[in-house]
């Protein structure tokens, strides 16, 4: 098994390529080992030590670092836990997945809200993906769109660029109602 790894905009979070499908639809987010209960395969990244964050997509995981650690001193150890958990045959995600993604608003999504949703799932998304994250809708309250930053994204020193001069732009051109983007924990 040839796993690649590419570095993201954060210079915390490494995104590493198995070669085969990591999960068959959505993310999962674990930001500690005690959150990671039911992976095996973020279980096994955390034990490595010196990580701080393991997050999943279609064909990627994407892994951040303590602030006190090099990756030449933990990488080879993270590459080693991917490759065992491949060769195990154990799930990435033990029992139900649970369905990551925009945060389901009370009632009927409105048209605006529909439009914000399509507009990331169709262009922010995908883009973000190639850096090894994610970025989810949250709400949208009095012309304000919350979203929330997973992965490589959440922490990077470009994320505010990329919300302020990104996204934001990109929602207020196509979306009138839309006056600001801000971000929100989980």
């Amino acid at each position: 098994m040839f796993i690649q790894t590419e570095s993201t905009p954060n210079p915390a979070t490494l995104k590493f390529l198995p070669g085969q499908t990591v999960l068959e639809m959505g993310t999962a987010d674990y930001a500690s080992a005690e959150a990671a209960g039911s992976s095996p395969l973020a279980r096994r990244i955390f034990a490595t030590g010196g990580v701080s964050g393991v997050f999943f997509g279609t064909d990627f995981v994407t892994v951040t670092k303590a602030e006190d650690v090099a990756w030449d001193h933990i990488k080879p150890s993270i590459l080693g836990a991917i490759m065992e958990h491949y060769q195990s045959g154990a799930p990435v995600i033990e029992g139900e997945q649970a369905a990551s993604g925009h945060a389901v608003t009370e009632g009927p999504d409105s048209d605006v809200i529909r439009q914000i949703k399509e507009l990331l799932d169709t262009r922010v998304r995908p883009a973000v993906a190639q850096d090894g994250g994610d970025i989810t809708f949250h709400g949208f309250d009095r012309g304000v769109v919350y979203l929330h930053m997973q992965g490589a994204c959440a922490g990077c020193p470009s994320s505010t660029l990329t919300l302020k001069m990104g996204i934001e732009n990109l929602l207020r051109h196509y979306i009138p109602e839309v006056l600001e983007v801000r971000p929100v924990a989980a």
